[in-house]
């Protein structure tokens, strides 16, 4: 019998950015987001430009913190490794990458795959270098 109360799944994601305002750009070309509002840090700390995919629950923060280091992103480092974004079908997944290449955006191969499970997937890199997966998997 457990104990442990329910979970939902996830209900936004925030990253710290070096550059706000390059990464809304680039998060709105490259994915589609939008910019629901910006979300004040507590002790003025810094702040979040919160985007979102316009008829999604899907949020995305983009944090600047006045302190940062502005280094570029490394997931060697403790904390994010690389964000994945689910897509509907394997021709989605082939559709994000005609987007890609129509705007001009670097990424890396369509990887399709039955093992460990049947899978497409393409990589890319946001303007921090944070790894971002569009990705179907067919289970």
């Amino acid at each position: 019998m457990s104990t442990t109360p329910e979970l939902l799944g996830f209900h936004h994601l925030g990253i710290t950015v070096r550059d706000v305002d390059a990464s809304e750009a680039w998060y709105g070309q490259t994915l589609g987001l939008v910019r629901a509002f910006v979300e004040k840090h507590d002790n003025d700390t810094g702040y979040a430009v919160v985007m979102t995919r316009p008829g999604t629950t899907f949020f995305l923060g983009l944090d600047h913190h006045h302190e940062a280091d502005r280094q570029f992103f490394d997931a060697r480092r403790t904390g994010l490794d690389h964000l994945a974004l689910a897509a509907s079908s394997g021709d989605e997944v082939r559709s994000w990458v005609a987007h890609f290449d129509e705007l001009g955006v670097e990424h890396g191969p369509l990887h399709e795959t039955d093992d460990p499970m049947p899978l497409v997937m393409v990589q890319l890199h946001d303007p921090d270098g944070i790894p971002i997966e569009i990705i179907w998997t067919g289970m």
